[in-house]
C-alpha cells in the first residue's frame, strides 16, 4: 500500500473577492492511494488560513499525516485489508482540520473502490435530479464574471458595506436568481436588513446566506423573523448536530452541505438525507475544486438534490494536471502531478 500527497496552485480565471479573503489562486491537495496495484485520487483544496472555523493548509497536511493516515493504516494491519471508504468518516477527530483530512482520504479510498470493480462515480450515484447550476461572483470587486450560460442562480459575495447601484445593475442584466453570501460579515440584523432592502430593488434575492458566525444560530432565527427571504447557512454547517441546532431555532430554511468541510462523502450523504428528514432545504457547495472532485461532487448532487448547487467545473488555469480516464472519477494523476515531488511519499 502506497500513498503520494502533492500539493498544487491553481489560480481562478477571474478572481472572487469575498468578505475575508480574495479568491485568487487556491491550493489544492491531491491524495493518491495505491492498494494491491489499483490507484485512487483524491483532492481538497482548503484554505490558506484559519477562517470562520476552516482550518488552514498546513493544519490538514498536518492532521492528514500524523493522524488520519496513522489510524488507517492501523486499520489495515490489524484487519489485513483496508477499510471500507465510508469507514474513513469514524478515523476524524474533533479538530478542525479532522473533516477535511478524513474527506481527502475518504475521497481517494473510493476511487481505488471503483476502480477495483470498473466502475465509475455516476454509476454509484446515478442520477435521479437534474441538479441546476450555482456559479459565483463578487459584488466586492470590478473582476471580469465568468459567462453565466447555463447557469440557473448566482451566488454573490458580499459584505455589509454601501454595494454602487452599477453593481448591482450588473447583477441584474445577468438576469438570473441571486443568493446573497456574505460569509459571515454581517455585524448586525439592521445592517443586514438594509442590504436585503437594497438589493430586491434590483434582483430577485432567492436567499441570504451566512451572515452572522458560524454556530449563531440565535441571531440567524431573529434575522428569519424580520424578513421573508429565506436564510442560508454554509459555515454553521459541520456535523448532524448543526442541522439539529438550525431546525430546532429554525435559524434557516436551506443549508449548504460541503463534503469537504463535513469530512466527505458518507458524512455529506447522512446530512443530506438528515436535513431532508428536518425540513431543511439542501444545496451541495464547493471550495473551488478541480474537474476531479467537482465530478463527484455532481454525481451525489444529481443523486440527492434538486436545488441549484456548485457543480459546475471551476475555471481554473491548469495544464496538464489530470489524465482522463474510464474508471471512478474519471482522472488520474497528470504529467504535471507525476512529474511533481509529493509532498509526502508512504509506503507500507
Amino acid at each position: 500500500m502506497r500513498a503520494r500527497l502533492w500539493r498544487q496552485n491553481l489560480s481562478l480565471a477571474s478572481p472572487i473577492t469575498a468578505a475575508g479573503q480574495i479568491h485568487d489562486t487556491r491550493t489544492h491537495l491531491f491524495l493518491e492511494l495505491e492498494i494491491d496495484g489499483v490507484r485512487g485520487l483524491g483532492e481538497i483544496s482548503p484554505q490558506p488560513f484559519e477562517l470562520n472555523g476552516d482550518a488552514g493548509l498546513q493544519d490538514v497536511v498536518n492532521e492528514l499525516e500524523h493522524f488520519t493516515l496513522r489510524q488507517f493504516v492501523e486499520a489495515a494491519q490489524r484487519e489485513a485489508r483496508a477499510p471500507h471508504w465510508a469507514r474513513v468518516t469514524h478515523f476524524a477527530g474533533s479538530r478542525p482540520a479532522s473533516n477535511p483530512a478524513s474527506a481527502l482520504l475518504e475521497m481517494a479510498l473510493l476511487d481505488v473502490h471503483l476502480r477495483d470493480r470498473n466502475s465509475t462515480i455516476d454509476e454509484q450515484w446515478p442520477a435521479h435530479f437534474e441538479t441546476p447550476v450555482q456559479t459565483t461572483v463578487s459584488l466586492m470587486d470590478e473582476h471580469h464574471w465568468a459567462p453565466v450560460l447555463g447557469v440557473a442562480q448566482i451566488r454573490a459575495k458580499i459584505s455589509p458595506k454601501n454595494v454602487p447601484t452599477a453593481q448591482w445593475s450588473r447583477l441584474a442584466a445577468l438576469e438570473r436568481p441571486v443568493l446573497l453570501d456574505f460569509n459571515c460579515s454581517g455585524s448586525s440584523i439592521e445592517d443586514v436588513l438594509s442590504v436585503i432592502n437594497q438589493a430586491q430593488s434590483h434582483l430577485n434575492v432567492v436567499a441570504i446566506e451566512q451572515p452572522f458566525a458560524p454556530g449563531n444560530v440565535v441571531e440567524h432565527a431573529r434575522l428569519a423573523v424580520a424578513t421573508d427571504v429565506p436564510i442560508s447557512l454554509d459555515e454553521g454547517v459541520r456535523h448532524r448536530r448543526d442541522l439539529d441546532q438550525i431546525a430546532r431555532y429554525h435559524a434557516a430554511r436551506i443549508v449548504c452541505i460541503k463534503p469537504a468541510r463535513v469530512g466527505g462523502y458518507a458524512q455529506a450523504r447522512t446530512m443530506i438525507e438528515r436535513a431532508h428528514h428536518l425540513g431543511l432545504e439542501v444545496y451541495l457547495g464547493g471550495f473551488f475544486e478541480s474537474p476531479l472532485a467537482r465530478h463527484a461532487n455532481r454525481a451525489l448532487a444529481r443523486h440527492y438534490l434538486s436545488r441549484p448547487s456548485d457543480i459546475a467545473n471551476a475555471v481554473l488555469n491548469e495544464t496538464e494536471l489530470l489524465s482522463p480516464d474510464a474508471w471512478g472519477y474519471g482522472f488520474l494523476p497528470g504529467s504535471t502531478l507525476d512529474s511533481t515531488q509529493p509532498l509526502l511519499s508512504r509506503l507500507w
